[in-house]
Order: structure tokens, then sequence, then C-alpha cells
């Protein structure tokens, strides 16, 4: 069901980029300013307004079904019922030091350091 929704979500932004690009600019910003196309006059505006206000809904409804459906799968839980994570003991060794470490050092810890003049 999920996967379903979310091809159909896919299709509507794809077809709402589409529909968004086509209308005419009516200001300077990102367009030349209108020109020719595929449509012309009225029929242009009140089309593709329509156009753009429905497929507008369907993404939101679209997106409203799939975090709906999203949260049917989660189970209810409390943070304060979890116990608290311990940070580091005294038990436990050092982590070793990454390669980042390493080569600030000069040396790897591996290895025994060398002493120059021998």
């Amino acid at each position: 069901m999920m996967q379903v929704l979310i091809v159909i979500h896919l299709l509507v932004v794809i077809a709402l980029v589409a529909v968004v690009l086509l209308q005419r600019s009516e200001g300077g910003a990102l367009g030349t300013g209108g020109g020719g196309g595929f449509m012309t006059g009225r029929g242009q505006a009140s089309a593709l307004s329509r156009a753009t206000a429905i497929l507008g809904t369907l993404y939101f409804v679209s997106a409203m079904l799939m975090s709906i459906i999203a949260g049917w799968s989660r189970a209810p839980r409390s943070i304060i019922d979890e116990p608290a994570q311990t940070t580091k003991s005294s038990t436990q060794k050092p982590a070793a030091p990454n390669l980042l470490d390493q080569l600030k050092g000069g040396s790897s810890p591996s290895a025994p350091a060398s002493t120059p003049g021998k």
C-alpha cells in the first residue's frame, strides 16, 4: 500500500512541477516575461491555475496519507520508561585512536616509537 502511495505521490510531484513551469511568468524574477506557448490568453490562466490547485491538493492529501499509514506501524513508547544510557565506565578499555589521530601524532600506536639518531 505504501509503495503505491509513494508512486502516486511522485507522479503528482512531477506533474505539479511541470504545470508550474508551464505557467506564464508575471514578474521578471526568473522568467523572460512570457512569449508564445501552446496555450495563450485567459484559457491558459484558468486551466493551469485549476490544474495547479488540483495537483497541490492531491500532493497534500497523499503526503498526509503516507504519514498516517507510517504512524500505524509504530508502537507507542515512552522515553521516560527507557533506561538511561551509561557513559564510559572505568572497566571498559579506551577505544583505539582512529587514523586521523595517528597521523596527527606522527606514529602509529602499534609500532614502537623510533628515536632519532640511532
